[in-house]
C-alpha cells in the first residue's frame, strides 16, 4: 500500500535493534483517515471471504482492528495481556513473546466472545518474528474457529515471521513490507 509506505518514509524512524518507530501515526498517536484506508485495503484483499470476527492482541492493534471490524461490518475483539477481576476464568490462553517489549505474556480471550465455526481475520500493526500471530492462531484453534487469514499493517520481512507463517499455510496480507532497515533508513519489498 503506497500510502502507508510513503507515511513510513516521511514520519517513521529507524531505531537500533530492528525497531521501526511509527508512533506518530500508527500506534501511539493515531491517524483515523489512514486507519480507514488500511481497513478498506484489508477489505479489498479479503474480498469474497466471510469474516465474523476481527481478532488482535492488546494494545497497538486495537485501533486498526476496530476500524477493520467497522469496514467488514463485524465485531472486533482483542486478547488481553493480563487478567482483570471482571473477566471470568473461562478463557482461552496462549504464550506470546513480544519482540518490541522483550517480554513474554500469557494472553487471554474470553470464551464468551469466540466460538467454534466463526470465521476470524487476525489484524495487527506489526509482524516481525511472528510470535504474536502464533499466539492468536492458538486462540483461534482453541475456540474451534476458522482462520480466514492475517492482515498486517507493517511486516518486517527480514525477521522471517511472515515467511514462516505462510509456509504453515496461513494467508498473510501485509500493507507495507520492509525488506531491510539500517541507521541510514529502510527499504520496502518491491512487488
Amino acid at each position: 500500500m503506497k500510502l502507508l509506505e510513503q507515511r513510513i518514509l516521511a514520519d517513521g524512524k529507524v531505531r537500533p535493534g530492528g525497531i521501526l518507530k511509527v508512533d506518530s501515526f500508527l500506534n501511539h498517536q493515531l491517524d483515523p483517515g489512514l486507519f480507514y484506508d488500511m481497513a478498506q485495503e484489508f477489505r479489498r484483499l479479503f474480498a469474497g471471504e466471510r469474516v465474523d470476527k476481527i481478532l488482535t492482541v492488546e494494545a497497538s492493534g486495537i485501533a486498526l482492528a476496530v476500524m477493520t471490524g467497522y469496514v467488514f461490518g463485524c465485531k472486533a475483539l482483542f486478547a488481553k495481556k493480563s487478567k482483570s477481576r471482571n473477566i471470568s476464568d473461562d478463557v482461552y490462553s496462549a504464550e506470546v513473546v513480544s519482540f518490541t517489549h522483550g517480554s513474554t505474556n500469557t494472553v487471554i480471550l474470553s470464551r464468551e466472545y469466540l466460538h467454534a465455526g466463526e470465521r476470524v481475520l487476525i489484524v495487527d500493526d506489526f509482524l516481525a518474528t511472528g510470535a504474536a500471530l502464533e499466539g492468536l492462531l492458538a486462540l483461534v484453534g482453541q475456540a474451534g474457529a476458522v482462520l480466514v487469514g492475517a492482515g498486517i499493517a507493517v511486516e518486517k520481512v527480514f525477521q522471517g515471521g511472515g515467511d514462516a507463517l505462510r509456509a504453515q499455510g496461513v494467508r498473510v496480507e501485509s500493507l507495507a513490507r520492509v525488506a531491510s532497515m539500517s541507521d541510514d533508513g529502510l527499504t520496502f519489498v518491491q512487488d
